[in-house]
């Protein structure tokens, strides 16, 4: 049997149109968030992440099995706009404070794709390493309930301000208030 070699062509040009988006589709599903635990330090600070009050982070990074983990969300955000981290994120899950026990414990299985997050930026609530943080809720009420009461402005991610998330703090005690409350 012979076959023409246009027939070939096509033939092989279509399994590699093929292979090509099953590849994509393969990029484009996104790991599921991993379940806090002791084990898991912070990227920055290399401390353990359930020491410190406030809401965490992980990024899922291509290629990589395990997240990068982040003691604050402000930390994560920053990681993502740094030209010196060259890894690509390919999903990034923050705590849902709206569902959190407390703000000292803010949950070990209550992810919430960033994307997808209401933030609370310039809040008077300090993350786990006593600078500013961003405050994520799955809900837009519960984000501006949280901000009336601690101030601030409520965004998503793409309105988090570069200089919000990178420009240096300084930690003093006005920036570790904490009144043991989410409220």
């Amino acid at each position: 049997m012979t076959r023409s070699l246009p027939a070939v062509l096509l033939a092989v040009l279509g399994l590699s149109l093929a292979a090509a988006c099953s590849d994509k589709e393969a990029v484009a599903v996104k790991p599921a968030p991993v379940l806090l635990t002791e084990e898991a330090l912070g990227h920055y600070c290399n401390m353990g992440l359930l020491e410190h009050d406030g809401p965490k982070a992980q990024i899922h990074l291509k290629g990589m099995e395990h997240p990068v983990w982040f003691t604050q969300v402000r930390d994560a955000i920053a990681y993502t706009r740094l030209p010196e981290e060259t890894h690509e994120p390919v999903a990034i899950y923050v705590n849902d404070m709206g569902r959190a026990q407390s703000w000292e414990q803010p949950g070990t299985d209550n992810w919430l794709d960033i994307d997808q997050a209401w933030l609370v930026i310039g809040s008077r609530r300090s993350g786990g390493m006593g600078a500013p943080e961003a405050i994520p809720f799955g809900a837009r009420e519960q984000a501006d309930a949280f901000a009336l009461e601690h101030g601030g402005q409520v965004v998503r991610i793409g309105e988090v301000a570069d200089s919000y998330v990178l420009s240096p703090v300084d930690i003093g005690p006005q920036n570790a208030q904490h009144d043991g409350s989410m409220k």
